[in-house]
């Protein structure tokens, strides 16, 4: 039974880690256009969108909360993180500070395998004590922001209003985060009623550490093919798969092409006769 269940675990946590890579790195084109043509109440929907796509951010506040038995400490921590994040996610956007999305995400990566590593013990196996948890869902939150910034100033903000814009994606972000954390007090309340809960406990964190080892590993393979695209043997545009960069530049329509009309080929042509 044990087996059984460590092994869907294991395959949850692979899922994660793969939904996270496929969506970590950004908004798709249609959130893009929609939040062009709408109001506040489109970033509002891409915000919470966002957050419940973002596994990697779900991963370490699913850490925060996995022994946190109270209501009082839910809120507390989820509020340290809460406020970590909006503090960056809101000046990093106004003032323009932006950091490469794959390092920024590595290091989201090593929160998640920070988290797990406390919840083992793994600090207190080395010292005294461990540091001061919720000093570090702070710091952790402050990160996990300038990830979030990272993000929003990839879409047009546009000069009037912004502030509207970026409070109603940060409320998105919160929304988003209340209906995940709803689901998981509620599924970690009942297992923890269970006897398999203190037997599982330990592996489900140390899956916390190999999902956040797992991410930053694909987030530095990632970082490699944007900082040196020409050692992987092949050029950066050529390099199309789901990590690939959010910045992409409009494409310059070739002549003729809105009608259908492909130029010919001016270059030399060889054939068997010219052999």
């Amino acid at each position: 039974m044990n087996k059984l269940f460590l092994k869907k675990i294991l395959f949850v946590i692979f899922f994660l880690c793969m939904a996270s890579f496929a969506f970590a790195h950004g908004m798709s084109e249609a959130e893009k256009q929609t939040i062009l043509d709408g109001g506040n109440l489109q970033y509002l929907k891409i915000g919470a969108s966002h957050m419940l796509t973002g596994y990697d951010h779900l991963l370490f506040v699913f850490g925060i909360v996995f022994f946190l038995t109270t209501f009082s400490d839910v809120v507390k921590y989820i509020t340290a993180f809460t406020v970590g994040h909006s503090i960056t996610l809101i000046s990093a956007t106004l003032t323009g500070v932006t950091v490469n999305y794959f390092l920024i995400d590595a290091v989201i990566a090593l929160s998640v395998c920070y988290i797990g590593y406390e919840n083992i013990g793994g600090f207190r196996k080395f010292f005294d004590k461990s540091p001061n948890l919720l000093w570090a869902v702070f710091i952790f939150g402050l990160i996990h922001g300038l990830g979030l910034s990272t993000r929003l100033q990839q879409l047009p903000l546009g000069d009037e209003g912004i502030v509207l814009r970026i409070l109603s994606f940060n409320l998105g972000i919160e929304l988003g985060q209340i209906s995940a954390l709803c689901l998981m007090v509620a599924l970690l309340f009942k297992w923890r009623r269970t006897q398999s809960f203190l037997q599982i406990s330990n592996v489900s964190n140390n899956g916390l550490i190999l999902a956040g080892g797992f991410l930053f590993l694909m987030q530095m393979h990632g970082y490699g093919h944007t900082a040196q695209p020409d050692e992987f043997g092949f050029p950066e545009d050529n390099h199309f798969h789901v990590h690939e960069k959010m910045e992409t530049l409009a494409s310059t329509p070739t002549p003729g092409s809105e009608y259908g009309i492909v130029p010919e080929d001016d270059s030399p042509k060889l054939f068997p006769n010219d052999l």
